[in-house]
């Protein structure tokens, strides 16, 4: 008995993006129809693939099961097309990355990319949660993220150290001094990433362990923003000092009494680590 190849296509859709309505967008089919290729496999194999919840859906066991078998199918199509692509001497097709901030793998995406023209690049950011999340969705190729924690359906490939350290802007008192200690941000308002960011997790327990409270926190969802509420004056940021780059309306300020390290990983999905352009992007990084 042969699968229909739509129907499996339009489970793979729906269970990677938890969403009919998106899965039909992303398919260019109608929703009515993305239902009835779903339907048909339900019926077909007398199983349950799908349960509503709200405006989404969630797997049933069946369902995660078949989910792990259409990963791996579809990350072997994605190199075998790459493959024979290669055959022809350049790398072509497309490489979609999540990373918790612009401003360190912008560097390394241009370096990429001079290298292989032929290659589309996808760009998103978010915390390291959501990056987690678009890889094991299928959203993304890779995510670059610090301590992306223990999947086994991921690998993770450490490449960067880096320290965690305040930012002020130009007319903060602050601004005239090189470092700080930490417990001086209890007189400060304080301004941090959503939760789901590692930088301000790791933060925050660093403060909890030195019994350290910060009476007044600004909480902002991009490190665009954070950096804008800084420059403007409205507080204290925590940044990866790797972050910083040149903008003369911000000045960093060191931790002198606490060093608190993040180390950023390289994350892909274990069947994917050897599609020839992801390959290709792993290859750029040297690992710790």
């Amino acid at each position: 008995m042969s699968i229909n190849y739509s129907h499996l296509k339009a489970f793979h859709a729906v269970a990677t993006q938890g969403s009919f309505t998106k899965a039909a967008a992303s398919l260019h089919l109608t929703q009515p129809t993305l239902s009835d290729h779903v339907s048909a496999l339900e019926e077909r194999y007398a199983v349950k693939l799908f349960k509503r919840h709200g405006r989404g859906v969630i797997l049933t066991a069946m369902g995660r099961s078949l989910l792990e078998l259409t990963r791996r199918q579809y990350a072997m199509e994605v190199e075998t097309k790459q493959l024979l692509s290669s055959s022809q001497g350049m790398l072509s097709g497309q490489l979609r990355i999540a990373a918790d901030s612009p401003f360190l793998i912008m560097p390394l995406v241009k370096e990429f990319s001079s290298q292989h023209p032929g290659i589309r690049l996808g760009m998103n950011f978010g915390n390291t949660q959501w990056v987690i999340k678009q890889l094991l969705e299928g959203q993304v190729d890779i995510g670059i993220m610090p301590e992306p924690g223990h999947d086994a359906r991921l690998i993770s490939i450490p490449f960067r150290k880096d320290d965690i350290i305040f930012f002020v802007g130009k007319g903060h008192p602050w601004a005239k001094r090189r470092n700080v200690a930490l417990a001086e941000i209890e007189d400060q308002r304080l301004i941090i990433r959503e939760a789901g960011s590692y930088t301000r997790l790791l933060f925050e327990q660093e403060l909890h362990r030195q019994t350290i409270v910060s009476q007044h926190v600004l909480e902002i969802g991009s490190s665009e923003g954070l950096r804008e509420a800084v420059a403007l004056g409205l507080g204290v940021g925590i940044i990866q000092a790797g972050e910083l780059t040149l903008d003369n309306r911000i000045q960093p300020v060191f931790i002198r009494d606490t060093k608190l390290q993040v180390i950023e990983h390289l994350v892909c999905l274990k069947e994917a680590k050897m599609v020839p352009i992801i390959k290709a992007f792993i290859d750029k990084i040297t690992p710790l």
